[in-house]
């Protein structure tokens, strides 16, 4: 099974460190990034959708995709 995750967060060193972690963790990015002003905010906004294959098993709406 595929699943995915979208990473988002404010455009800062957290952000990286945290696409970092979820590479180092065998998560594979999708796509390209995005990039965006959060108005109310008034801060720039980055995200990154990653997937990871995982050993077939039923998909539980409940459990943490980090825990797959």
């Amino acid at each position: 099974m595929q699943i995915y995750r979208f990473l988002s967060g404010e455009d800062d060193s957290s952000f990286c460190h945290k696409v970092t972690k979820a590479l180092s963790e065998g998560w594979l990015l999708h796509g390209s990034p995005s990039y965006a002003y959060d108005g109310s905010g008034q801060k720039m906004r980055c995200g990154q959708a990653v997937t990871k294959m995982v050993a077939d098993q039923p998909y539980d709406p409940d459990r943490k995709l980090v825990d797959y």
